[in-house]
């Protein structure tokens, strides 16, 4: 289970979520989930860009570098979309349309990540 916690402004951006850390897990990611409640969310290790191919609705992707720290932000991602390539991206996240303004989460905000 995957928690993620917006420790800048004190909100959650994933409750209750999942990580995506090996080939078959990236692989379909998100593809054919047919609707992501808020709080759910996919961590994607070793990841600096993403697409929306065959998803069905759009997304807020987060990219986050080796610190935890936001350094980049695509809100309502629709679908069919290729993400442009951020290298300083560690990792992604990927939640659902409207995360981060519910969260107020901006460039520069520092998560506390939780798996277990």
């Amino acid at each position: 289970m995957l928690q993620v916690e917006n420790l800048t402004r004190q909100t959650l951006l994933i409750k209750q979520g999942r990580v995506a850390d090996n080939f078959w897990t990236k692989f379909r990611g998100l593809m054919g989930v047919r609707q992501l409640p808020e709080g759910d969310g996919l961590l994607i290790t070793k990841c600096d860009n993403v697409h929306t191919h065959f998803m069905r609705m759009p997304i807020d992707v987060f990219y986050i570098n080796q610190h935890n720290c936001i350094i980049d932000i695509d809100p309502a991602m629709q679908t069919w979309r290729i993400g442009r390539k951020r290298s300083a991206a560690a990792f992604v996240i990927e939640a659902p349309s409207g995360t981060a303004q519910r969260t107020g989460s901006q460039v520069g905000d520092h998560l506390k990540i939780s798996t277990g």
